[in-house]
């Protein structure tokens, strides 16, 4: 993965999507993972001045999609999500929060992500599993 695509590259796909909306940005890739961040901010928070937990499954969803991304072939394949699970752990009210999405198992026909999301201090805010599917293009 890290050695095909560049940090610029996948900022580049994410122009004019919901990740542009939330400021969800790329940090890092490895050879098993993507890493990326999202501001707490009024983009990001519920009415009550938290952190949304719908972004969080958004951050999710985002570090594992762009995952899949970059395992497949995507001129034969496209990956979309079939599940997302998220837990809630800590509350936060500003500042930023930093997702690392590891692949757990990469199958022919499905992805499995775990996300962790922590915040400035390290500390974990909430976890999450995510399926991908892979489906074959039509030709």
């Amino acid at each position: 993965m890290k050695d095909q695509y560049t940090i610029e590259q996948l900022e580049a796909l994410s122009e004019n999507t919901l990740m542009r909306s939330l400021g969800i940005t790329y940090t890092e890739i490895g050879d098993n993972y993507v890493c990326g961040k999202m501001p707490v901010d009024e983009r990001t928070k519920q009415p009550v001045g938290i952190l949304h937990g719908g972004a969080n499954g958004a951050l999710i969803e985002t570090l594992a999609s762009m995952g899949t991304y970059m395992l497949i072939d995507r001129e034969q394949y496209y990956g979309a999500g079939l599940e997302l699970n998220v837990n809630h752990i800590k509350s936060m009210r500003e500042g930023f929060v930093f997702g690392k999405a590891v692949i757990v198992h990469k199958g022919r026909n499905t992805h499995v992500w775990q996300v962790d999301i922590k915040n400035e201090d390290n500390k974990l805010v909430a976890t999450g599993r995510m399926t991908m599917f892979i489906y074959k293009r039509d030709k």
